[in-house]
């Protein structure tokens, strides 16, 4: 541990004059966000403190330091110091200034063994930084010209005189009224200066009652109070006045003369301060580089993990960045969720400056040790594929097969442990999670990847619960071998890459002869009545039987077909019974996806296929879709339905993994998984309404409309229709935002803090959802009207505590542009058959339609 993640520096300074230097231990290095632009920035203020002076010829410097690292561990770890204490507040505070950080990191320039060559780089970086500083000045005696407080830039001034000059006075040739008008002050203003010598020979006394307002000295001016008296003769009418700013009498000559110079001084000045510009980029650039040196790149470190903090210094969540070298890929783990990322994303999380989530600690590790470079060591996967692509093409096959049983085994697992976990009803701790956009459109859907098409052949498939309690029954008629051959005979097949025609196969299946003499002997049956199917015989030992499979729309599909193929089963045998049905019940399926849909129905939750058709998905993914069905183990009712169930079966195990494309199989099946999981959250949501239990209701609506988002962005009937869910999570959110308000006017301290939670933990953040997707105009009314109402209580004389409370979230109500918000965990759900759901579906639809409250057994 230590020698992976601990390192040493060395200390050396000045202290009160004295010079020390200590050596230390470091795990975490610690780093000062506040003032800085990047990691290399901090790095060099936290090596660097206070000014040191390397030949010192006087004793001025009382204090500075400089730190070297002396030994730097395999994983070097920066803890950002993104808090501090508010002295005015009293309380801590997070600083959420913007810091860049790069993907690989250079220490050399940190390093004790480059200590002169980095103070070097450090004084001449010094000196351009005061060349920067004094052509900033230059410069700035440009751009802020003028000796008053306002100042402009010098080239726009010289600009606006030219204008001035060019600006031509209103033409004199006019009409010889308007000439007599404008001579008449003109000559009435010049005949006192041609008498000025005469009226100059009298006293002052007369001088100063001239009412032509003949020209005198200063000290001969008449009182202001006199001149205030006197007939302003010499001034011209609005209708004389220019329109606009010009000069009145001009040559020719001087307006040329003064334009060329102001001209050329303009440019003159447009290239001074280009020069200057150009000066400060170009010294900038030097710095920039300055530490590019190919001496100073021989210790890289290259990003590998990132911890990110969202919220304030109180309270907030965590998450973090890994890159997984052998994958090449930045992945997520936020709380189970483990996601991928990208760079982009890790940047936008992490930097800082735009929301109150930044990273507080990175982790880098030594991109030269070879089983830390991804690119050096070969990965886990390559070493992997290599020793299978050495294998024979049986074996290749069998670790494929092998693989994917397995695969099966651990989502079976899985499903098994989640239908143990008995329904409850959402409790008003569901209330408290965050929400948010997620990145993926599923992210805690996917169980996800797990394989799906089992899920949707079968259907019902989702309590696999069901094969222990077959095999207890089987223990308890037979013993322990019959227990044994009951979970062999119920292991289910893990979906295999498709074909595309049945008959593709039909020379390689097993004959109709060897599937019945494979079949068991008759022995006695009952009969069973099956919704839309009728009466059917089942024997008596057929183990794999499940009535509730049995009742679901696509297993009633099934049978019917069967039942259809009868005479083609009786007279060319099982493989063709089995072609006869697929085709009938494909027909079937075709024709119910081309129905329209009533508002009280949805045929994409009776059977998968619909959902397929509708959707356009691939031939390929369909007819194994289907064919899986046929292959389903429920079908052991007779001797006919063991039969093609067993050919079935056989086609699938004759499927290459080369067949198909599997991703993109799976793909459609977890579409259609989060499909009927969104129309499970919005029955779940309009049926807690319906009840009056807002808050989970509105936690079941906020997360069915997310998901469902994200499947109608692959097409319009990928998910449900978008503004029923919109409709009812304003209501809620209106029904919950009226009790919020309510709780807080008893001014009661335990109502209060309800309500503000309501508020912190629900409201708020859906709204926030809400703003930061495409917000629609009923639901911008809504928000504003919520707004509205808290906004009010502003005007009001209300107690301080309230006061207190409203200024702390109410900036968080109307400014959402501060917070991203997290989807968590999704509440729980019991997972419904399509006959449940189909059912569940009518009853609610039909309820918000009417007055009644919903009750679905």
């Amino acid at each position: 541990m230590v020698q992976l993640f601990y390192g040493t520096f060395l200390t050396e300074g000045v202290r009160e004059g004295k010079p020390f230097c200590n050596n230390e231990t470091f795990g975490q290095y610690p780093l000062q966000v506040n003032g800085y632009r990047n990691l290399d920035e901090c790095l060099e203020g936290a090596m660097v403190e206070g000014d040191i002076e390397l030949l010192p010829s006087d004793h001025s410097v009382k204090y500075g330091q400089e730190r070297w690292f002396t030994k730097l561990p395999p994983v070097l770890t920066f803890e950002l110091s993104r808090f501090e204490f508010n002295q005015s507040l009293g309380q801590p505070e997070k600083i959420h200034n913007k810091l860049e950080f790069p993907q690989i990191i250079y220490m050399d320039r940190y390093m004790y063994k480059s200590k002169e060559l980095i103070r070097s780089k450090r004084e001449c970086i010094r000196k351009l930084k005061e060349e920067i500083k004094v052509l900033q000045q230059k410069l700035e005696r440009y751009v802020k010209y003028g000796s008053g407080p306002a100042r402009f830039p010098l080239p726009d001034m010289l600009k606006y005189v030219i204008e001035f000059a060019s600006t031509k006075t209103v033409s004199e040739s006019s009409t010889s009224q308007r000439d007599a008008r404008m001579t008449l002050p003109l000559s009435s203003a010049h005949c006192p200066v041609s008498d000025l010598a005469s009226k100059e020979s009298t006293s002052k006394e007369s001088s100063s009652q001239d009412v032509e307002g003949a020209v005198s000295s200063p000290e001969d001016s008449p009182p202001k109070s006199e001149a205030m008296n006197k007939p302003l003769a010499s001034s011209r009418s609005s209708v004389e006045m220019p329109a606009q700013p010009a000069p009145r009498t001009v040559t020719d000559e001087e307006i040329n003369s003064v334009k060329a110079c102001l001209r050329r001084w303009r440019s003159e000045a447009e290239q001074d301060i280009q020069d200057l510009k150009n000066c400060i980029a170009s010294t900038t650039q030097t710095i920039e580089q300055m530490y590019c040196d190919p001496l100073l790149r021989q210790v890289p470190y290259r990003l590998h993990a990132v911890l990110v903090h969202e919220g304030q210094a109180n309270a907030g969540h965590y998450w973090a960045y890994i890159y997984n070298q052998p994958r090449q890929v930045w992945l997520k783990y936020n709380d189970i969720s483990v996601t991928e990322s990208s760079w982009e994303e890790l940047e936008r999380d992490s930097y800082g400056g735009l929301r109150n989530v930044s990273a507080y600690c990175l982790m880098y590790i030594n991109d030269q040790l070879p089983h830390f470079n991804a690119e050096v060591a070969p990965s886990e996967s390559d070493q992997m594929l290599g020793e299978v692509d050495a294998l024979s093409v049986e074996l290749k096959h069998y670790i494929q097969e092998d693989n994917w049983r397995f695969e099966q085994e651990v989502e079976e697992w899985e499903e098994e442990q989640s239908c143990k976990i008995p329904q409850m009803e959402s409790s008003t701790s569901s209330a408290s999670q965050d929400f948010s956009p997620s990145p993926e459109p599923s992210a805690s859907a996917s169980h996800g990847v797990r394989c799906l098409a089992s899920e949707h052949a079968v259907i019902v498939k989702e309590q696999t619960a069901q094969a222990i309690a077959n095999s207890a029954h089987a223990y308890e008629r037979s013993g322990v071998e019959a227990a044994l051959s009951e979970l062999k005979e119920a292991e289910p097949r893990k979906p295999m890459p498709p074909e595309t025609n049945l008959a593709e196969h039909s020379e390689q299946a097993p004959q109709a002869k060897d599937a019945e003499s494979a079949a068991p002997p008759s022995s006695e049956a009952s009969e069973v009545e099956i919704p839309s199917v009728g009466r059917i015989l089942v024997r008596s030992d057929a183990g794999g039987y499940d009535e509730e499979v049995m009742l679901s729309p696509a297993m009633q599909g099934v049978i019917l077909a069967i039942a259809k193929a009868r005479q083609t089963f009786d007279r060319d045998g099982s493989e063709a019974g089995l072609i006869k049905a697929f085709h009938e019940e494909y027909s079937r399926l075709y024709q119910l996806a081309k129905e329209t849909p009533t508002s009280h129905s949805d045929p994409r939750l009776q059977h998968v296929l619909v959902y397929f058709f509708q959707n356009e998905a691939p031939k390929r993914v369909v007819e194994r879709t289907l064919l899986e069905q046929f292959a389903d183990k429920n079908l052991s009712y007779d001797e006919r339905s063991i039969s093609i169930m067993k050919v079935a079966q056989a086609k699938l195990k004759e499927i290459g993994p080369d067949d198909m494309n599997m991703e993109e199989y799976k793909k459609w099946h977890e579409d259609y998984s989060l499909f009927r999981k969104v129309s499970v959250y919005l029955l779940t949501g309009l049926e807690l309404y319906q009840k009056g239990k807002y808050q989970e209701a509105l936690s079941y609506l906020v997360y069915a409309y997310q998901s469902n988002a994200a499947l109608l962005m692959k097409g319009p009937r990928r998910g449900v229709k978008e503004s029923v869910i919109a409709l009812y999570r304003r209501k809620c959110l209106l029904e919950l935002n009226a009790k919020a308000a309510s709780l807080f006017e008893t001014n009661d301290d335990h109502s209060v803090s309800e309500g503000i939670n309501v508020m912190n933990e629900l409201i708020i953040p859906c709204i926030h959802l809400i703003i930061n997707n495409d917000i629609s105009k009923d639901d911008l009314h809504a928000i504003e009207i919520m707004r509205n109402h808290w906004c009010s209580y502003l005007g009001q004389d209300i107690a301080e505590n309230l006061q207190l409370c409203l200024g702390e979230f109410l900036p968080r109500l109307l400014d959402p542009s501060a917070e991203i918000i997290v989807l968590k965990e999704p509440p729980t759900i019991r997972p419904n058959s399509p006959y449940d759901l189909c059912s569940r579906f009518a009853a609610v639809m039909e309820s918000i339609q009417g007055v009644s409250t919903v009750t679905v057994k």
